[in-house]
């Protein structure tokens, strides 16, 4: 998925210098290639990073608890998704080219230090600084390619961008799942390697483009311009802290009990304030003593609701993978594999043979000494290995164990042969059929959809991932492989239905004046969408899976949340849309 600030969309309506009418020009090309790279880096993690920031550090992962998962999930991809507001205007002001290698300066030693972090905060720091280079990235490439286009070409082009993306995100998973095979540090390696890779076409190849014009707006003037589009000062300030107060909840600073008390109290002190502010009649007033004031209701709806939508779809990347390996038996598939010889089978369940030896061993050590783990600790700790073994076959392995007082390397190579049975397909592999089916089929669905209104469109995407999750929720034997593949793929289709249609409308509603900045704060949707998704699969993957044992529950939590938003988009449709969209004057603006 890519960025739109307000460089790029600056020029969305003009025909750019830097394209020919029947061609795109090298900076094009380049910026495609460098987009390669960059996903090929972030998915490369991202795809494995909930797996890898639950491992135990004992086979290379860093054990966090999915509560402190959830966190760093929550709250880094939030400020990624909003700081392009701002990089793309310190990009109007640098140039692109130099905001390029400032990003890749940045991201490069990013990627390579998580895989040195061994614990929260320096892990929680090292994502930081690939965030902050990535929300370099996003708006300079995504300007360069508006910039190379033109009027006779500018939605090829995009097509062409949207499909190099995919194709990143596609390969990176495949890519990491073969390297962490080798090592946990592989992967991060991969991915500081592709991102240094990039410093050759940006400094060979790259040249801003001649269309670009330099914005010398101050930065306090971007900030006020952007803040403009939803309302004064006094609501953005409302907004920040009560953010600020759930992500200390995140991080566990605070309980979820007492952050939602403090945000309630916020709000309430902001109603008196605002009683207080209402006999300041001055309209130049300093923005603290003005009354709250929400520019663009409708607009404020619109973007509250599709975060509903994003807080479910990242599921599949945030909690979908964790389920997968703990609870998912993909033996179904492993047959379907095995057409394909063992080459394939190890290639998509690789499992390291030593280490689950090892494992044997010294559970047979604890059971000689007396020490009988539980049997669903032990499986849950054996999945990391990439075993999922049933209950009834752990019980009947430690009983084995336990009245067999020695254990011969002949006795251990069967047991550890019979355990292979239960090898589990990676789960970045079958998240991957998601970036499969967008590269394949998103033209396809797009097309048939083109004549049908956004919101028909919009409501029918939230539906099938209603769909997908239901069939979750109600799924009470052993879930299968096939299963997930059904799910996976529903998801797919639900995204290839919300997500154009959601940038559409915004397009369709923004004043002319003001399009970049409402297509700036789209993303604001997606920022929310990062941070309420994080934090929810942290504490329903840790209470309700793993403490209460109904993930059930946790399903439909979220199938209900995407029902939510269905008819939230429906009600929106029926009873807001037609509320005239308002503009802020540039009088309004100074006074903020």
């Amino acid at each position: 998925m890519s960025i739109n600030t307000s460089s790029e969309q600056r020029d969305t309506g003009r025909q750019s210098a830097d394209a020919s009418e029947s061609g795109f020009s090298r900076a094009f090309y380049v910026a495609n290639l460098m987009e390669i790279f960059e996903r090929l880096a972030w998915y490369g993690f991202f795809a494995v990073s909930s797996v890898y920031m639950t491992t135990p550090s004992a086979q290379g992962g860093v054990g966090f608890t999915d509560l402190e998962r959830g966190a760093v999930q929550g709250i880094i991809p939030f400020f990624l998704y909003l700081l392009p507001v701002l990089t793309g205007a310190l990009g109007d002001q640098l140039g692109y080219r130099k905001m390029f290698l400032l990003s890749f300066a940045i991201m490069a030693p990013g990627y390579f230090l998580l895989g040195q972090a061994q614990s929260f905060w320096p892990f929680f720091a090292a994502l930081s600084l690939v965030a902050l280079g990535a929300a370099c990235f996003k708006p300079v490439v995504v300007g360069t390619i508006s910039h190379s286009t033109n009027d006779s070409n500018r939605g090829l082009g995009f097509g062409i961008f949207y499909t190099m993306v995919n194709i990143g995100g596609f390969l990176g998973p495949l890519l990491a799942g073969a390297l962490r095979a080798i090592s946990w540090d592989a992967v991060f390696m991969m991915s500081a390697c592709w991102i240094l890779l990039n410093f050759i076409p940006v400094l060979w190849f790259y040249r801003d483009p001649p269309s670009l014009k330099r914005e010398k707006a101050s930065l306090h003037d971007v900030v006020r311009e952007a803040q403009s589009v939803l309302g004064n000062g006094r609501f953005a300030l409302t907004l920040l802290v009560a953010v600020v107060l759930l992500m200390c909840s995140g991080i566990e600073a605070l309980s979820y009990v007492e952050a939602f008390s403090l945000i309630g109290l916020w709000l309430g002190v902001n109603v008196i304030w605002d009683r207080l502010a209402q006999r300041v009649t001055q309209k130049k007033a300093v923005w603290w003593a003005q009354p709250m004031r929400v520019s663009n209701v409708r607009f404020a709806v619109y973007l509250a609701i599709l975060a509903g939508f994003w807080t479910v779809y990242n599921q599949l990347f945030y909690t979908l993978p964790l389920f997968i390996r703990d609870y998912v038996d993909t033996r179904d598939l492993l047959n379907f594999i095995a057409f394909f010889g063992e080459g394939a089978v190890a290639f998509f369940a690789y499992v390291d043979s030593a280490q689950l030896q090892n494992a044997v061993q010294v559970l047979h050590s604890q059971l000689q000494a007396g020490t009988v783990p539980a049997v669903e600790v032990l499986r849950l700790e054996w999945v990391h290995l990439k075993v999922n073994v049933p209950i009834h076959e752990l019980t009947t392995l430690m009983a084995d164990l336990k009245g067999s007082e020695t254990l011969t390397n002949a006795q251990l190579q069967q047991i550890t042969h019979s355990l292979l049975e239960y090898r589990q397909v990676n789960p970045e592999y079958l998240i991957n059929l998601d970036f499969a089916a967008i590269v394949l089929l998103q033209i396809l669905v797009s097309y048939l959809c083109q004549r049908i209104k956004p919101f028909y469109v919009l409501t029918a995407g939230l539906i099938v991932m209603f769909g997908a999750f239901s069939l979750m929720a109600i799924e009470l034997t052993a879930t299968s492989g096939a299963l997930m593949v059904t799910v996976i793929l529903l998801i797919a289709l639900g995204e290839m239905l919300t997500s154009p249609k959601s940038q559409e409308y915004v397009a369709s509603i923004a004043p002319p004046s003001q399009a970049a900045l409402y297509m700036g704060y789209y993303f604001v949707s997606m920022a929310l969408g990062f941070l309420f998704a994080g934090f929810l699969s942290g504490w329903s993957y840790a209470t309700l899976v793993q403490q209460d044992g109904r993930p059930d529950l946790m399903w439909g939590l979220f199938g209900v949340l995407a029902l939510v938003t269905a008819i939230a988009l429906y009600l929106f449709n029926r009873f807001l849309t037609q509320t005239p969209i308002q503009q802020v004057s540039i009088e309004e603006q100074t006074a903020l």
